[in-house]
């Protein structure tokens, strides 16, 4: 086993034995198993996939770790129809005045909010370096109507303040008064200690907006090229990206940790309840500034029911909506499953096959798996890259790889390996499924809106429909639509066979389009496919918009080599954006080569959905 492989085996192990001991009794576990999970089979079409479970430590104070833990919320900022327009240099100058306006009563508030923290610091240096930060807001106050002009805009001379900004202020200036729900903070502060905490809050309602603004404005200047001048919010965002704005925001962090040092775990529960509230009402702040032109998110908007638009949103399960490949569970519920037999002695129905046998087995399977894996990318890839997207040459070389999917499966089905399993073991496994975060909260968002004729279908190679089912039928999701391989059963038990529905990129394309066909060609319809395995590609390439979930290395390896270029969606939709403003055009292009990249469902979410 070489060192990849070993990691692989031992990750899934630790991941599939804490989930299915929460799933099945304990005596279930009398010995534990030992998975020859090593390769590809249970990492079907990709050999390593990215992310896990659970919550990751994060080095640093407080405030690096409230950043961390929200960072989330700053992808629905981001994808904001104000900053998507505003990257793309599009956006309407009035809007972007209404809101330089508005940001004018939050300086104030943040200038006002600090003096109220710096008398309640107690330390002297404390208060000294909140008063530098106030200074640095009221001589940017002093400056802004130059800066404004010096960015090229001149302010309106008069302005309303929103709602987004009425919630935002009356919540900074609550917070550094001492007015905190679910906070015991007496209405006077006798104590200095009862005034540092204030402080602190203040400080933790403070610190995510200029750690936002410094994050999403560095996202935006990351697409804009230096040497073009064009761009008319390009000082704007160059301002918020320098060294002066980024110090700004480190020294606010910093004073946070140093005032949160002396704080007790309830006061510490405070902060991060403020810190939160923050970032939810900069959402709110950037999501109420008003657009007056078209815009390419969120994408449900672009679609008007009362003229029969629809959306279709296809998606792949395994390394798509789950950190690792169904197969692996099903392999660990067999081996479960020949362990209790062994136990419990050869009468037993189910002992066909010792546990070690089959482990031995499952190894061999997957050993083979990956090594032919290997020799088949191998070969259909094409020594060299080709000049243009080719979808037809794309089309040829999976077959190939179709056939040895095929074979994959048949030996599986010929070792017996999936014989003598229980349904409900089955279906209890899909439900203690921890799906990655947003996945779920995503579909469910999808469905419960009314305000968008929306259909969800799940495509899946996965062995058992049932597991994907079970893995959605909490959270109100059985409207979801799963087309998937399934088990032969006989009295619930599994014989070993493989019901085959598609086991191919071809066969996954063609109920992709039957799918479609059943809809009709009457009606504003739109397609989305979320995929990350080398079977998604088909599909993924026929969809009006295809996003691939994850880093798949052979996903990307084949595409590029056949002509397929992957851009990540916040960039695509920059692009899109400026399409729709100097071309005109707002329809997606299917078959274009271009597949749209995402790291986490959030992305998803925000662009489809929106906040």
């Amino acid at each position: 086993m070489n060192q990849l492989s070993f990691f692989i085996f031992f990750g899934i192990y630790l991941l599939l034995s804490r989930n299915l001991r929460n799933i099945f009794p304990f005596n279930f576990f009398a010995s534990k198993p030992s998975l020859p999970i090593r390769s590809s089979i249970f990492y079907r079409n990709d050999g390593v996939a990215e992310g896990g479970m659970g919550e990751m430590d994060v080095e640093g104070g407080i405030a690096m770790k409230l950043w961390s833990k929200f960072r989330s919320e700053s992808v629905f900022v981001n994808y904001t129809p104000f900053f998507v327009c505003l990257a793309a240099g599009n956006l309407n100058g009035d809007v972007f005045l209404q809101y330089i306006s508005q940001h004018v009563h939050l300086l104030n508030a943040f200038a006002h909010a600090y003096e109220l923290a710096e008398e309640c610091a107690d330390v002297e240096e404390d208060k000294k370096a909140i008063r530098k930060l106030r200074n640095y807001v009221q001589n940017k106050l002093k400056s802004h109507d130059s800066l404004v002009r010096e960015w090229g805009f001149e302010l309106p001379e008069q302005s309303t303040l929103t709602n987004g900004t009425v919630k935002y202020m009356e919540f900074l200036l609550a917070t550094a008064s001492g007015r905190i729900d679910g906070a015991r903070v007496p209405s006077k502060l006798a104590t200095p200690f009862e005034k540092t905490k204030v402080a602190a809050y203040t400080l933790g309602a403070i610190a995510p907006c200029m750690r936002l603004f410094a994050f999403i404005n560095k996202a935006i200047q990351a697409l804009l090229d230096p040497n073009d001048s064009s761009h008319i919010y390009k000082k704007w965002i160059d301002h918020y990206c320098s060294q002066n704005f980024e110090a700004y925001a480190f020294q606010i962090e910093e004073l946070l940790d140093t005032l949160s040092v002396s704080l007790t775990g309830e006061e510490l529960d405070v902060i991060e309840k403020v810190y939160y509230q923050s970032m939810r009402l900069e959402l709110d702040f950037f999501s109420s500034q008003p657009i007056m032109q078209e815009a390419v998110v969120p994408l449900s908007q672009m679609l008007d029911p009362a003229v029969g638009g629809q959306l279709t949103i296809f998606c792949d399960f395994d390394l798509t909506c789950t950190a690792f490949d169904s197969s692996a569970i099903l392999a660990e519920i067999a081996i479960i499953t020949m362990q209790k037999a062994d136990l419990d002695g050869p009468e037993t129905q189910f002992a066909w096959m010792s546990s070690a046998d089959l482990r031995s087995t499952w190894d061999a399977l997957s050993t083979q798996y990956t090594e032919e894996f290997v020799r088949c990318v191998d070969s259909i890839i094409p020594t060299e890259t080709v000049k243009s997207f080719s979808y037809e040459s794309l089309y040829e070389a999976l077959e190939q790889f179709a056939n040895f999917e095929k074979k994959a499966n048949s030996r599986v089905v010929q070792s017996g390996v999936l014989k003598g399993l229980n349904q409900e073991d089955i279906k209890k496994a899909g439900q203690g499924l921890i799906l990655p975060d947003g996945c779920k909260g995503f579909f469910q968002k999808v469905m419960k809106n009314e305000n968008l004729a929306t259909a969800v279908h799940i495509l899946s190679y996965c062995w058992c429909g049932d597991l994907i089912r079970s893995a959605f039928l909490s959270g109100d999701l059985k409207a979801l639509n799963v087309h998937s391989n399934e088990l032969a059963c006989e009295e619930s038990i599994t014989t070993g066979e493989i019901i085959k529905k598609f086991e191919s990129p071809m066969e996954k394309l063609q109920a992709f389009n039957n799918i479609l066909n059943d809809k009709g060609k009457d009606c504003q319809h739109l397609t989305v496919y979320i995929g990350g395995s080398v079977g998604d590609l088909l599909c993924l390439l026929e969809a009006d918009i295809g996003i691939v979930m994850g880093s798949s290395p052979t996903l990307r390896r084949l595409g590029e080599q056949f002509g397929v270029s992957f851009m990540p969606l916040f960039s695509g939709l920059v692009m899109k954006q400026r399409e729709v403003v100097e071309v005109g055009s707002s329809k997606w292009k299917k078959l274009s080569g271009t597949l749209y990249t995402v790291s986490s469902w959030d992305e998803i979410h925000a662009f489809i959905l929106g906040s």
